[in-house]
């Protein structure tokens, strides 16, 4: 049934213009594109998306060598930017300049770096066309705004690669590897069955990944890999304490 038929209509369509979108995707892009649900228009994991949006910046300094982990007190993991090796993104830049002076707790920084990266990813994803804002007029008196799937195939694309690794046990790149086990921390990934099955056999290889079992073939270095599976574990404690 078209919208015209249920009374709505779409007045227009938009997305940011002027907003610097650098060439390379971040793994928070790539993430919250996936969260986002074309059917219902929705994200999925609302209630944590900060926590993992917040995890994925860190997984991508931790793949390119900007942070490393260390011990803090009571057992606790910190993360610290390695001096002299910016990264080149703005959005990377603003979390490592929060660890450059120095180390803070992992689950200090989560709730420190995450409340805003919602929209600005959200402007990204729309810059790039991988989503649209639409504004619809319901019985022709009220106004709505609404995002939609774009007109790229990049959400496509990602399951796809995200479903051979879980499903059909591919050897992921270490940034498929880190998406699969954000997606996994997230607790959103039940709502992608029948296309990524919620079965044990799913769950047994999400939890390999997220714990660093990446296969020979991710290009990651060992160290950034340890790196990023530590985050990543914070992630899923803080979103779990998050949902409870």
């Amino acid at each position: 049934m078209t919208d015209q038929r249920r009374g709505a209509r779409p007045a227009s369509t938009s997305r940011p213009t002027g907003v610097p979108v650098p060439a390379e995707r971040t793994l928070a892009e790539d993430l919250l594109l996936l969260l986002f649900q074309p059917d219902s228009g929705t994200v999925a994991g609302e209630g944590t998306l900060y926590y993992v949006l917040a995890g994925a910046v860190l997984a991508d300094l931790g793949l390119g060598g900007h942070v490393r982990t260390g011990a803090g007190r009571l057992g606790s993991t910190t993360v610290a930017a390695v001096a002299d090796h910016p990264p080149a993104d703005l959005l990377l830049r603003a979390s490592w300049e929060y660890v450059v002076d120095k180390p803070r707790g992992v689950q200090t920084v989560l709730p420190a770096i995450g409340p805003t990266l919602r929209e600005s990813v959200l402007d990204r994803l729309l810059e790039r066309g991988d989503l649209r804002r639409s504004t619809h007029m319901t019985l022709g008196l009220f106004k709505s705004s609404v995002i939609e799937a774009g007109d790229t195939e990049r959400r496509s694309w990602l399951l796809g690669e995200v479903r051979a690794v879980l499903v059909d046990g591919v050897e992921p790149t270490a940034r498929v590897a880190a998406l699969a086990a954000l997606l996994y921390g997230s607790g959103a990934l039940p709502q992608f069955d029948p296309n990524i099955p919620w079965t044990a056999a799913v769950i047994a290889r999400a939890e390999a990944l997220k714990e660093g079992s990446w296969g020979a073939g991710a290009a990651a270095e060992a160290v950034a890999r340890t790196v990023t599976a530590t985050i990543i574990n914070h992630v899923i404690v803080a979103a779990a304490r998050r949902r409870g």
